[in-house]
């Protein structure tokens, strides 16, 4: 069989996927708006061999376990879908740090999708790759069309898909990374999906999920950066407090993570376009528009607790290598 490499980026949720209808299926209670980060990627290489087992590395280190299951129920899929028996080889190198919150299963699972379907002899569309890729990890439908992307939530397996809402070059935004916690985060997205249903908080956030996928969507169509700031943060908040009070809680945020928060809110009302999202770790990620770029990231880094920032424009969509 054929060789593959595939290569995706992460993505960051403007309005948050938290939370599974069917979690073996990966099919989300809400509909979702992202933006893949240019220059952040998952570079993963895919042979499937007639020989033992599915192997699995990641950053040159093998991983077994519930990592491999993970990975082998996707390649079961591709298996089935080429009518093959083969076992795979696979391969995995991140350029930014995995499991803090900077999307890394997203960008991982869309890399796996279309690497290990080429490998299998299948040429699969777009829209099936994204559904592919959303049942290894939900946020990984978005990493597969490039640019602006909505997950819309469907109503089953055929159609909970990620489709490109507007190209990378429709609006020069950037995003910047403060990095406060690297470390991989103790509870993971999967584990907190499934209990989002416990907080008392989450059918409301679900309920008026369609009115903030509205006001995001027309803030990127009409690049109107206020109503995109002031949305993205209400969602994330809103996200976080779902997590907060579930049963157990989930409290991601560190002190610097909030310190970032009433920074970049005072940035905003002194004239500097700064909004802020976090997705399930510590890690802020502070959006403006790319002329800003130097202002914002200098500000982050004398920020306390903030070990790095990383700098990522709107990326293209997964693509072979």
């Amino acid at each position: 069989m054929a060789t593959f490499t595939a290569q995706a980026h992460p993505n960051i949720a403007f309005i948050k996927y938290w939370g599974n209808r069917d979690n073996s299926l990966r099919l989300p209670v809400n509909g979702s708006i992202s933006m893949n980060l240019d220059g952040l990627f998952t570079r993963t290489t895919v042979t499937f061999h007639s020989a033992g087992q599915d192997s699995l590395t990641i950053n040159e280190r093998a991983v077994t376990g519930k990592g491999l299951e993970r990975v082998s129920s996707i390649l079961d899929l591709v298996r089935e879908m080429a009518n093959i028996q083969e076992c795979a080889e696979v391969s995995s190198t991140n350029n930014f740090p995995a499991g803090a919150g900077i999307a890394s299963s997203a960008a991982a699972f869309a890399a796996l999708a279309l690497a290990s379907s080429r490998a299998a002899g299948l040429s699969l569309s777009e829209t099936q790759l994204s559904r592919l890729a959303r049942r290894g990890s939900g946020s990984a439908s978005r990493s597969i069309p490039g640019g602006f992307v909505e997950w819309r939530m469907g109503s089953g397996d055929g159609d909970s898909l990620a489709v490109s809402i507007a190209p990378p070059e429709h609006w020069q935004l950037t995003d910047c990374i403060a990095v406060v916690n690297a470390a991989h985060k103790k509870t993971g997205s999967t584990e907190g999906h499934a209990i989002a249903g416990t907080s008392p908080l989450q059918a409301a956030r679900v309920a008026d999920t369609s009115r903030r996928l509205e006001i995001c969507r027309t803030a990127i169509l009409n690049k109107d950066f206020e109503a995109f700031a002031n949305i993205i943060e209400h969602d994330s908040d809103m996200m976080h407090s779902v997590m907060m009070t579930s049963t157990p809680p989930l409290m991601y945020w560190q002190a610097a993570t909030v310190g970032i928060f009433h920074a970049v809110r005072e940035w905003r009302a002194g004239g500097i376009p700064a909004a802020y999202t976090v997705d399930a770790g510590a890690n802020v990620h502070v959006l403006c528009p790319s002329g800003q770029v130097e202002a914002v990231r200098k500000r982050l880094s004398e920020l306390p607790g903030v070990s790095e920032v990383l700098v990522a424009g709107v990326g293209g969509p997964a693509r072979l290598i």
